[in-house]
């Protein structure tokens, strides 16, 4: 435990001290957020009945930001052979890092989205909703971009191929996460039934993500 919570607290300092970490991604969740109404025009109504997934669509590709560094810095400056050779197991280390991921570029998302909400006429009980489902659905997509970054780790231009591979395995979170908002603000479907839903991923996205990851790290070492 004591090893996992100093690569928990390394993590999170690189994070903070190289990447930008949270202030990184908020201001591009801003930027995205910001030019929206410029590009849909002055209509308030308008703005209100799609905000959610403006808010949705500008969370999912904030937190996309960072993950390129998830796993390839320590794989360029050696750390990642120590992970694998540690004792601790390496689908821990993983989803330490993937945690250490989550509290520095998505907690300030989702921190931010009611903030930012108001930019887009939305009303308390809308913005608590958004906000509530990127508290749920902001760990599955660290945990879907955990695979891809493990993935990409050993490959050149990772980057661009760590987008292909991520983008479309959030799809069924970011549908979710936006039929969640929308049936607290407007229905006619029950909050909770597409909530369940996002929450169901969100788990399976950590089960599945941290031992995809760990296995992908081990291949790509052999």
């Amino acid at each position: 435990m004591m090893a996992l919570r100093a690569l928990l607290a390394r993590d999170m300092r690189i994070a903070v001290r190289i990447g930008g970490g949270a202030l990184m991604g908020v201001l591009f969740f801003l930027t995205v957020v910001t030019l929206m109404p410029f590009a849909i025009g002055p209509d308030l109504a308008l703005l209100a009945r799609i905000g959610p997934a403006i808010l949705w669509l500008g969370a999912l590709l904030a937190s996309l930001l960072a993950l390129d560094r998830l796993i390839a810095a320590d794989h360029e400056d050696g750390s990642l052979d120590l992970l694998l050779t540690a004792r601790v197991p390496i689908e821990l280390a993983v989803a330490v890092k993937a945690v250490a991921h989550w509290l520095t570029t998505g907690l300030p998302l989702v921190v931010a989205a009611p903030v930012l909400g108001l930019l887009l006429n939305l009303d308390p009980q809308a913005t608590g909703a958004v906000a509530l489902t990127l508290l749920a659905g902001t760990p599955a997509l660290t945990f879907i971009g955990l695979i891809g970054a493990a993935l990409a780790a050993a490959l050149r231009r990772g980057g661009l191929l760590l987008a292909v591979l991520v983008l479309p395995l959030t799809v069924p979170v970011l549908i979710f996460g936006v039929a969640a908002s929308n049936a607290a603000i407007v229905g006619p479907v029950r909050f909770g039934t597409p909530f369940s839903i996002l929450c169901g991923i969100a788990l399976m996205s950590i089960v599945v993500g941290t031992f995809a990851a760990a296995a992908a790290l081990r291949h790509a070492m052999d």
